[in-house]
């Protein structure tokens, strides 16, 4: 009977351990040449280095028999294609799956364990590090990602159909309604910069042009002067590392034309990002996704809204593109504003006014 694998390595892929901070493959016996001849393979420090070195020396999968095995391919396969930052969250939701599904066969699992999974699992919880883990909204994005997982098995021929795809109803987060009224965006623009060229400057910038274009973070912050064409803005949203995200030209106008030039003259130096640093370098990390700089300035500007102004709702920067949605005319026009191929997910959850509506009325008598 195989010995009970350790805590830090409960949900790990087989014969994968973490060791001095670092994980490493234990190679099976006879396959030590494929390996540079070691028994144990350094893999890398962090898990998203660990699972690239291993999809270089795994290659591509070709069966599998177990949840485990399927999330192994999923992996190599299916999560390096996403976005920096969904690759880092798939990965450590896909060690936590592991760690409860990973021995069940494929055509073993139920709808009933995805209820009995996200009821435990919404139970918020400290891990061994002192942190919160858990919640209704993690629980829900880690059974979109198994589920996703088996809809890949039968792609791959593995199963003949999806086990549980639209015979679980999970109950909904409850959608956030923050609606951003004019008037706050007139104070938080009223603010004045505690330097010519500071942030608070270039962040007032970045709202006026958030709430007319309905923009992603992502997308604004990586804004070039080659975005800039004669009929508009150019974009293409960046939702996968691929880059096949929906492409969408703004046609200018004045209070468009406007808006970029506040943002340039609010840079700290000339450069070819809209939004940048003073060292002239955009804001968004390649590699992780991450803008921490942008983030830093962000959380410090509406610390100072929250204590200067009469705001006092707390908001997101969701919350600004929501609103763009929001006052668009009509659900069409916040849909392509937002540059979304859906306008089901525009209208549930960035669509926060109240909808008005012409009574009926009393009726004429006949």
């Amino acid at each position: 009977m195989p010995k009970p694998r350790k805590a830090e390595n409960k949900g790990l892929p087989a014969r994968w351990k973490l060791n001095h901070g670092a994980y490493y493959y234990q190679v099976p016996p006879g396959l030590e040449a494929k390996w540079e001849g070691k028994k144990m393979f350094r893999l890398g420090k962090t898990l998203p280095e660990a699972y690239a070195k291993w999809a270089e020396r795994i290659g591509h999968l070709d069966s599998a028999e177990t949840i485990s095995e399927l999330l192994d391919r999923y992996l190599l396969e299916v999560v390096p294609t996403k976005a920096p930052s969904s690759r880092e969250s798939n990965i450590l939701w896909i060690k936590q799956i592991r760690s409860v599904f990973g021995s069940l066969k494929l055509s073993m699992i139920q709808p009933q364990h995805i209820y009995k999974y996200v009821d435990k699992r919404s139970q918020k919880k400290l891990n061994e590090n002192g942190r919160m883990t858990g919640g209704k909204t993690t629980a829900h994005r880690e059974m979109e990602v198994l589920s996703h997982a088996f809809t890949k098995a039968v792609e791959w021929g593995y199963i003949h159909r999806h086990p549980f795809k639209n015979e679980v109803r999970l109950k909904g987060e409850i959608a956030r309604d923050r609606y951003i009224e004019d008037w706050e965006i007139v104070e938080m623009l009223s603010m004045e910069s505690r330097r010519k060229k500071g942030s608070v400057g270039a962040i007032q910038a970045y709202i006026r042009l958030k709430i007319i274009t309905g923009m992603a973070r992502s997308d604004l912050l990586r804004l070039t002067m080659s975005n800039f064409k004669d009929d508009g803005i150019h974009i293409q949203r960046h939702k996968t590392a691929k880059s096949t995200g929906k492409r969408t030209i703004y046609a200018w106008d004045a209070e468009l034309g406007d808006c970029v030039e506040k943002a340039k003259a609010a840079r700290p130096v000339l450069s070819a990002f809209l939004f940048c640093k003073r060292n002239g370098e955009g804001y968004i990390n390649e590699e992780t996704g991450k803008a921490d700089g942008w983030d830093s300035m962000w959380q410090r500007f509406c610390a100072r809204v929250l204590k200067e102004t009469k705001i006092e709702a707390s908001f997101t920067e969701h919350d600004l593109r929501a609103k763009c949605a929001s006052d668009a005319e009509t659900l069409e026009h916040a849909r392509a504003l937002l540059s979304h191929a859906d306008a089901r997910t525009t209208d549930k959850i960035y669509r926060r006014k109240p909808e008005k509506i012409a009574s009926l009325g009393m009726k004429k008598a006949s």
